[in-house]
């Protein structure tokens, strides 16, 4: 029986979870932005998780920007038990596989916030469906990650050397905005573009050094990965980033 895709993202962010909160800028950058725009929102009574909480990036953030939200003990949710053993500020955790939705006790759900954890899962649109329908009315929904404009240079470079594009499937952006908004109001929609300097080898090296390399596709063989390197187009690798602000009607 093949290996579930759960268990390859579980050992490789197991693998990369002494290097992570190091080597990702933008995931912190990027959970910061999500927090800044709870800042102003009143949060009703009810449970508050953060799902995929990795490392602590977005209760980190919290701890600076909304501290109220750490007196509430937020549940941090996720598959890797080292990842979350990184979080400095220790808190309420949980190893979970999102997989199989969300854990008893979030029912009528004040507050979900999730960051570079939801394309990670095996049905990325049918969970977001779950999640928005667990939040209580007036409960609030604050999402990020990467979708499916990543990484063209990655996507071009596989057309031009011939071989399979071995990248991660993201969702669209439209598909995840269209159904966040039939069970919730957006407040805040927005598709980012981040970059890093560095060609093909560079990227997939610190990809793997933080344990985001995992992929649904078969290992690329060394003959076909210099073949990719050769074609990667010159100038820095881009990102497409959802951000995604909602209440529940």
């Amino acid at each position: 029986m093949p290996e579930p895709f759960s268990a390859r993202v579980r050992a490789r962010f197991a693998a990369g979870a002494a290097a992570y909160a190091g080597g990702s800028p933008l995931q912190r950058a990027v959970a910061w932005r999500l927090v800044r725009m709870l800042k102003p929102l009143p949060i009703p009574e009810g449970p508050c998780a953060d799902l995929g909480a990795g490392s602590g990036a977005v209760v980190q953030a919290a701890a600076e920007l909304r501290p109220d939200l750490l007196q509430r003990s937020p549940l941090e949710i996720d598959l890797s038990a080292p990842l979350l053993a990184r979080n400095p500020l220790g808190g309420r955790q949980l190893i979970w596989n999102l997989n199989r939705g969300l854990p008893e006790g979030l029912e009528q759900a004040a507050l979900l916030s999730s960051s570079f954890a939801l394309q990670w899962l095996d049905d990325p649109p049918g969970q977001l469906a779950r999640w928005c329908s667990s939040l209580r009315s007036g409960g609030v929904l604050a999402l990020a990650l990467p979708t499916s404009g990543s990484f063209p240079q990655w996507h071009q470079a596989a057309v031009g050397s011939g071989v399979p594009c071995t990248a991660l499937p993201l969702p669209s952006s439209e598909s995840l905005i269209r159904i966040a908004s039939d069970q919730l109001r957006i407040l805040h929609r927005q598709r980012l573009r981040f970059s890093r300097p560095g060609r093909g080898l560079a990227l997939l090296r610190q990809m793997r050094a933080i344990g985001a390399d995992a992929t649904t596709s078969a290992s690329l063989s060394g003959s076909e990965l210099r073949r990719l390197l050769r074609h990667w187009p010159r100038g820095p690798t881009t990102w497409e980033v959802l951000v995604l602000l909602g209440i529940r009607r």
